[in-house]
């Protein structure tokens, strides 16, 4: 199997985090950190061995998944960039700040037939599926 190639969009709390794991996926090659804080995206991208992109549009073609983790109200405009020229989104939570632009995510994604996912990736943490086990 093919690595994807990957992209984490925004380098803040979350971001940073999704930046590490996006990093060490054995499905992922991570080749972008894009940031509009300059200083604080090239250190991620060094870190993590990645190009640093200020503008996500000038990634564009260069990427099949994107992790979406900048503040909220710019996550509708960011990834139906994405969904809208066939590139796979996760979003971190919440999906947008308001329902109705959720609604059109989920419809572009359809659509064009791409994965689509919200952040709430604790639920697939191992310990947290271990003990799910144990309470049902």
């Amino acid at each position: 199997m093919s690595k994807l190639k990957t992209a984490v969009i925004g380098t803040g709390h979350l971001g940073k985090f999704h930046a590490r794991v996006l990093s060490e996926l054995e499905n992922s090659d991570l080749k972008y950190v894009v940031d509009i804080d300059e200083e604080r995206g090239k250190e991620f991208a060094e870190k993590y061995n990645a190009e640093y992109v200020k503008d996500y549009r000038d990634i564009l073609g260069k990427v099949d998944a994107v992790v979406v983790a900048v503040p909220t109200v710019l996550h509708f405009e960011i990834a139906s960039f994405f969904l809208e020229n066939g590139v796979h989104v996760l979003v971190e939570k919440p999906i947008t700040d308001r329902i109705e632009d959720g609604e059109k995510l989920i419809e572009i994604a359809e659509r064009n037939g791409l994965k689509f996912q919200v952040g709430h990736i604790e639920r697939f943490n191992p310990a947290f599926v271990s003990l799910k086990k144990e309470v049902e």
